[in-house]
């Protein structure tokens, strides 16, 4: 956004308006601005200065109220460059740390931070899961089952072990499992699952008329489990109740878009991965986003790292006006503890 260039005065009655919205959640007149700024002005002159404000598209006057309150593009000119931030506290930054397992798979640990900062922040947190290209197999093995089905233990990212139920063409005899899990182990453990699909499965399929029997095992077998160590949860949400006591009556046909959103997933993942794209903490306050159920809403992130590689996002999403002071570097702190986490 192009930053407007206003007066240090006005840049002074916009910062004491959107703290007095932000604390209270009102409209927010002249009388007091006046009344409560260091700022030494008159009622006619915040006047003044409040409708020039809104001529620039900063503040706008609800069709309720003669007060007025920050728009999308305030609450940016305010964050980008009127706030002090806050560093979060100790006390913060110890909780999280004592209650994070780094031997927990990332998972587990994507779905701990997300609670944790939910109930730092009193806000919707979410935690994207790295990605399934990401993921290197360790180990595989299969079992049979009765009825055409194979249980598939995959041992992913040196601790994650997973366990998936895959339905195969024919039925397996513990034989046959054996020289899959034998020969997947060691040809491909060590391997990213991205890398493994290509070269394996991807490329048999290419040419099946060449496989023999073991290679139609292979195949079959291969396919299904690799299907089923990508498919997990893209992100972990906690704290959606958070948002329902800050909305107001007005705002319950927006909130249930944005449930909607977060069980779609689609729209919202776009955004997330935009962010991860991005050094540092990113903002989308309200309309930024590009996306109506995030409206009247903000989403803060910032990414994690593991092994220098930007990994995935975790976050915030809440109202307009919550406190930016605390927020960005609480979330910027966050990321950076999980970043610790999944290293070790």
């Amino acid at each position: 956004m192009r930053i407007p260039n206003i007066s240090e005065r006005a840049q002074g009655i916009l910062k004491s308006l959107i703290q007095s919205y932000i604390r209270d959640g009102q409209p927010v007149g002249s009388r007091l601005i006046a009344e409560s700024s260091q700022l030494a002005l008159s009622s006619a002159t915040v006047r003044n200065v409040m409708a020039d404000l809104e001529e620039l598209g900063l503040i706008t006057s609800p069709h309720t109220s003669a007060g007025r309150i920050p728009t999308a593009r305030g609450f940016r000119f305010f964050v980008d460059c009127l706030i002090t931030v806050q560093p979060p506290t100790e006390k913060d930054i110890l909780k999280m740390q004592q209650r994070l397992n780094p031997d927990h798979p990332p998972e587990a640990l994507a779905s701990d931070m997300s609670n944790l900062l939910s109930q730092v922040t009193s806000m919707v947190s979410l935690v994207t899961v790295p990605r399934p290209d990401h993921a290197v197999l360790r180990h595989i093995e299969f079992l049979p089952l009765s009825e055409r089905r194979v249980l598939v233990i995959v041992v992913l990212n040196e601790r994650n072990v997973e366990n998936r139920i895959i339905h195969t063409q024919r039925q397996y005899n513990q034989s046959e499992l054996q020289q899959a899990s034998n020969y997947i182990n060691q040809h491909y453990a060590g391997g990213s699952v991205e890398r493994i699909r290509r070269e394996l499965v991807d490329g048999m399929r290419e040419d099946k008329t060449q496989l023999d029997q073991m290679m139609q095992t292979l195949l079959d077998l291969a396919g299904g489990a690799l299907d089923a160590a990508e498919h997990k949860p893209d992100y972990v949400l906690a704290g959606q109740a958070n948002l329902i006591d800050c909305a107001g009556p007005e705002n319950m046909d927006r909130l249930r878009e944005l449930f909607d959103a977060f069980q779609q997933k689609q729209d919202l993942l776009h955004l997330l991965d935009q962010c991860q794209e991005s050094d540092g903490v990113q903002l989308f306050i309200g309309e930024e986003s590009g996306y109506q159920a995030l409206g009247s809403l903000t989403l803060v992130t910032a990414p994690y790292v593991v092994e220098g590689r930007r990994m995935g996002v975790l976050g915030v999403i809440g109202p307009t006006r919550m406190h930016y002071e605390r927020v960005i570097p609480l979330v910027d702190a966050t990321s950076r503890l999980f970043s610790e986490v999944l290293n070790q």
